[in-house]
């Protein structure tokens, strides 16, 4: 089994993954031309304002996986070298092993065989890695790093963004739907709420819409005949 049966995983998650990654994106791009800087031995990434360098974000990293091309193969954070054998990792790999995923029960896994365009597929592998480290740990933000060489390491980070709340996402959530392609809508509604600790509840027995709730207010997701997310309807609390 290879790397590619980890894509469903990312998918069922890719509606919170793409919230954070949203509102990561807006956080460091608020730095302007920055830099990043990564301590592996203490665990840290900092990302640092070029023109104010007083101005930066600090975050816990916690290393997930290495995709290289040189090795065509992934490598999970808790065989690297550079890795904690005891890290959030871990919980990739126990998943794997409980559900019977070599992809990630393995410590290396190989890149799948015929590969038109190795860069274009490490990057996309990075993000799927990610996104599978949001399903099963349910913390984000990632970063996909560039480590030389055409390899990306993917780190889960800490202390970066406050909770994701109903209210964050309403906001975001018209841009959002508009460039994330969600296999199962449906699903990937379902996992926001449970991933980022919501209320949800269906308002039927057919499952044709799911109202989210947390303390900034409530949103209900309408759902078409094809299980696509046909509106929002949003009622938050006053600030």
């Amino acid at each position: 089994m290879t790397f590619d049966a980890l894509r469903p995983l990312a998918a069922r998650a890719a509606l919170f993954s793409a919230l954070r990654q949203d509102q990561f994106v807006m956080a460091v791009d608020a730095l302007g031309e920055h830099r990043w800087d990564a301590d592996l031995n203490a665990g840290t990434i900092t990302f640092t304002s070029v023109a104010d360098p007083s101005r930066r974000i600090a975050a816990t990293a916690h290393l997930i996986a290495s995709v290289a091309p040189e090795a065509r193969s992934v490598l999970w954070g808790w065989a690297h070298p550079m890795g904690a054998p005891d890290g959030i990792a871990v919980k990739l790999r126990d998943y794997g092993s409980q559900y019977g995923l070599p992809a990630l029960a393995e410590g290396e896994t190989p890149f799948p065989e015929g590969i038109a365009d190795v860069d274009a597929w490490v990057i996309d592998a990075a993000h799927v890695v990610g996104g599978v480290a949001g399903e099963l740990t349910g913390r984000a933000p990632y970063f996909a790093a560039d480590a030389g060489a055409g390899t990306r390491v993917v780190f889960v980070l800490d202390g970066v963004l406050g909770p994701l709340t109903v209210a964050d996402a309403v906001i975001a959530l018209p841009r959002i739907l508009a460039s994330t392609e969600l296999p199962d809508p449906r699903t990937s509604v379902w996992d926001l709420a449970r991933l980022a600790a919501w209320n949800l509840q269906w308002t039927d027995d057919a499952f044709t819409g799911a109202t989210v709730t947390d303390a900034t207010g409530s949103a209900t997701f309408r759902f078409d005949e094809r299980a696509r997310i046909a509106g929002i309807e949003s009622s938050l609390v006053a600030a």
